[in-house]
């Protein structure tokens, strides 16, 4: 029995980069033997086990076993090498593995490819999974910064697995964990990109795909082009926040541009209501959490209020304020906020644009949201209440409202 630590722990090491996970393959080994030490076994397909103590996960060596009776089996016993294991992942730069001296074990050219900045599957087992294209994506946006760049024979590869309609073959949850996994990167643009360059965007994220081509006003989007714009603004909202959740809806909320008659180019009116009910077709496929449905539509319904702030009279504030179900859910309102200054910084010469808008919407928002029962005569109850609430906040929209504007001038 002896174990080999391997993938991302070991390529980020080389990296000098923080490791953020350390996985482990047990060669030599049976399922029996390791609920004897102690560990415990999870899933059902391939025998993977946590360790007793650190909790790290180790999986039994595994490879694909053919013969002329039957297709291809993936099996896992002590029979199996390493090296017939590192032959099945994906890139050679997770295709290395580590003894217990600190060794390297690299048999298919990773620490060179991590060297020349190169990713590379390491066999046609690539094409079983289709979300490796995906990963390569991520991959790709992870090390931007790095100057990684796709092998040609890689990108061959992707480019077949795509005209086969390979992708289609994905179910929603894998993809939006992808997704996922990406809007947690400081820079995730380049997977949108790379995914565009192969024409693997279309397949998996349609939705996002039908911006480029699309043209806006130059006039107030220098960049012209929606999908430029679209990944302008997931910039700057990655770096407002780390919340995906903030991320992802500033990556949705341009969505009914792509759907605006010809006719009316490169006008958009009414694209926040179309918007609207795309995140929420496109969330329904992908089987998002309703927290992301939910806040993702809500910002695609108002950015274009949020933009015309100073221009809002009280009711129209105070519909935005519930429009945003912020009364109930308060970090809604800082996420929108977010959302809209990443949407105004966004743009060709914007990235340190000011937004004061945002800072004053969350001021009043702030004071309108203190207004409740103590405000209104105790003896109300039920709608008359509830009316009352709603003049109350209303006031104190239009005090507010004057002490800004009179700070704007003054």
């Amino acid at each position: 029995m002896q174990v080999y630590q391997v993938g991302g722990a070991v390529r980020d090491r080389l990296l000098n980069r923080p490791v953020r996970e350390r996985d482990y393959v047990v060669v030599g080994a049976t399922p029996e033997q390791m609920l004897a030490l102690g560990y415990r076994q999870v899933g059902r397909d391939f025998p993977v086990f946590l360790h007793p103590q650190s909790g790290e996960e180790y999986a039994l060596a595994r490879t694909l076993r053919r013969s002329a009776s039957l297709p291809g089996t993936v099996i896992a016993d002590p029979d199996v090498t390493l090296e017939e294991d590192l032959s099945r992942r994906d890139f050679t730069i997770n295709a290395m593995a580590e003894d217990d001296q600190g060794g390297l074990i690299d048999p298919y050219g990773g620490r060179r490819d991590l060297q020349e900045r190169r990713l590379r599957h390491v066999s046609d087992a690539f094409r079983e999974d289709p979300l490796r294209v995906l990963r390569a994506a991520r991959f790709l946006a992870r090390y931007a910064e790095l100057g990684f760049h796709l092998a040609p024979e890689t990108e061959s590869l992707i480019r077949v697995m795509v005209s086969e309609g390979e992708l289609d073959k994905l179910v929603p949850e894998r993809v939006w964990q992808e997704l996922l996994k990406v809007l947690k990167e400081p820079h995730p643009g380049p997977f949108f990109e790379a995914l565009r360059h192969w024409g693997a965007l279309a397949r998996v994220l349609p939705e996002i795909d039908a911006l480029w081509g699309v043209p806006q006003p130059a006039r107030w989007h220098p960049e012209v082009d929606c999908g430029v714009h679209t990944l302008m603004t997931l910039e700057a909202a990655c770096r407002l926040s780390e919340l995906t959740l903030v991320r992802f809806a500033a990556l949705t909320h341009d969505l009914g541009k792509a759907t605006t008659p010809q006719r009316i180019l490169p006008s958009h009116h009414g694209h926040e209501k179309r918007g609207a009910e795309i995140v929420t077709r496109m969330c329904h496929r992908l089987k998002a959490p309703a927290a992301y449905e939910r806040v993702a539509r809500q910002c695609a319904r108002y950015h274009i209020l949020m933009h015309r702030f100073y221009e809002l009279r009280p009711k129209t504030l105070l519909e935005l304020m519930q429009g945003l179900d912020a009364f109930r859910k308060p970090d809604h309102m800082q996420w929108f906020v977010w959302v809209c200054q990443a949407d105004h910084q966004g743009r060709l010469g914007m990235a340190d644009s000011p937004y004061p808008q945002g800072d004053d919407l969350l001021r009043l928002f702030t004071q309108v949201r203190a207004v409740g029962n103590r405000q209104v005569s105790p003896s109300l109850s039920g709608r008359l209440l509830g009316d009352a609430i709603q003049r109350a906040r209303k006031r104190r929209i239009a005090e507010i409202l004057e002490v800004l504007q009179a700070e704007r001038t003054g």
